[in-house]
């Protein structure tokens, strides 16, 4: 029953139905909205993500030196992702998009997310694009990006910092305006709910996402200042009819969770610029480098904790009131030197300062850390992905200030995926 379901859902080449549902779908449509193209019911796709490797540091250490939700996490293998992506067509003026996530945890646990579920329109006027639903907040380059389109095999240490391990997401609405420029110039603006494990900088729930050590307070929510909003502005150039230059500038703002009045706030800027010459196979040669900076601003209030953490009064231990203070990137440079194949070299800092319950020494998501991949991918078909890295991490909590780790990674994918952005 289930199979018979599945494989009806499936997309096909082509089909009677698809084209009935294309024509009744073209006559409802307004004058001037351009009709759907290839509109099928649902396209569903699997992607996989299996990684093996080992480090001089033991299980327990590598969790928090690979603090991505979807990092290598231990010496041997690690199930890093099975993404189920469902993607389609509401009517004429909606597309529905949903991510659901399985990985096993080092533990063996097995773990289930409901990644993205949201609706995005696809014929407002003037240029407007509408997104509702649970999705990553648009923040930079990897934020918004799943695993399978990241150029490494692991989140970037600033990324697992200002965002947690999952990435910064939540419910809420997002409105992009694509201005009318000669260059493609988009303004985007959202705002989410500011609470849950996955926002980190932000009301987290969950303590162990919180800076600092400090507990997480039970803030009400009582205007939409109490929200997390967020800014992207993007700007594409062709630099020259070989290379393509993509400039970004984001921001998000809120209430902290450290505090019953503290604010938040994250700044970031990116860039993106990819050569490939007239004369190329399928993209190859290319040589493509992209950068990110952040610097997080994270308020905090005086907070008495009793031995669980949990804040209270009287002469229990105190974390003091305090700004923290975070900053980092990345930047790396990846070169396709012949069909198939790709070299790159990554090179990551943060940094932190700003008093809080740990010494910033110790502590995985606050100590001064760099850290240096060289990584080389082979690409057998568009729907598969071979990947080796070696990462060289310095960090003040590890035992000997300094690991290394080499991780060997497995892509596949199948079905009808969605395009990746540039």
């Amino acid at each position: 029953m289930l199979s018979n379901l599945l494989f009806a859902l499936l997309p096909t080449q082509s089909s009677e139905f698809d084209r009935a549902l294309n024509q009744a779908l073209s006559t409802q449509q307004p004058a001037g909205v351009t009709p759907l193209p290839n509109f099928r019911l649902l396209d569903l796709s699997l992607n996989a993500l299996v990684n093996a490797g080992t480090s001089t540091e033991r299980n327990e250490e590598i969790e928090s030196l690979q603090g991505g939700g979807h990092d290598p996490k231990q010496r041997g293998f690690t199930l890093s992702q099975l993404e189920l992506s469902a993607l389609g067509a509401v009517d004429p003026y909606f597309q529905f998009e949903s991510h659901l996530i399985y990985l096993l945890s080092p533990e063996g646990e097995s773990e289930f997310e409901l990644e993205e579920v949201f609706a995005r329109s696809s014929s407002l006027p003037h240029g407007l694009q509408l997104k509702v639903g649970q999705y990553f907040t648009e923040f930079g380059r990897v934020n918004a990006q799943h695993p399978h389109a990241w150029d490494f095999i692991d989140q970037p240490v600033i990324n697992t910092r200002l965002f947690g391990a999952d990435g910064m997401r939540g419910t809420g609405a997002r409105l992009a305006w694509l201005a009318p420029m000669p260059w493609f110039s988009e303004l985007q603006v959202g705002v989410q709910n500011s609470n849950g494990e996955t926002m980190t900088s932000f009301r987290a729930s969950d303590e162990e996402s919180l800076p600092g050590g400090h507990a997480a307070e039970d803030r009400a929510v009582r205007s939409l200042a109490d929200m997390t909003w967020s800014a992207r502005w993007l700007q594409s150039f062709d630099l020259s009819p070989e290379t393509v230059s993509l400039l970004g500038f984001s921001g998000a703002w809120g209430p902290s969770g450290a505090g019953a009045s503290t604010r938040a706030a994250v700044l970031g800027a990116d860039l993106k610029l990819k050569w490939t010459p007239k004369q190329n196979d399928a993209g190859w040669p290319f040589v493509s480098f992209q950068t990110e900076v952040m610097r997080r601003v994270y308020g905090t209030s005086l907070q008495a904790l009793d031995p669980d953490g949990v804040p209270a009064s009287g002469d229990e231990a105190t974390v003091p009131g305090d700004t923290l203070r975070d900053r980092g990137g990345y930047a790396y440079l990846l070169w396709g030197f012949r069909r198939d194949w790709v070299a790159g070299l990554r090179y990551e800092l943060a940094r932190s300062s700003g008093a809080g319950l740990d010494p910033r020494e110790d502590d995985p998501l606050r100590d001064d850390r760099q850290r240096f991949s060289p990584t080389l991918a082979w690409h057998p078909s568009h729907f598969s992905r071979v990947r080796l890295q070696y990462n060289l991490d310095v960090a003040d909590h590890l035992r000997h200030d300094r690991a290394h780790s080499v991780w060997l990674g497995l892509e596949f994918m199948v079905g009808n995926h969605p395009a990746h952005t540039y």
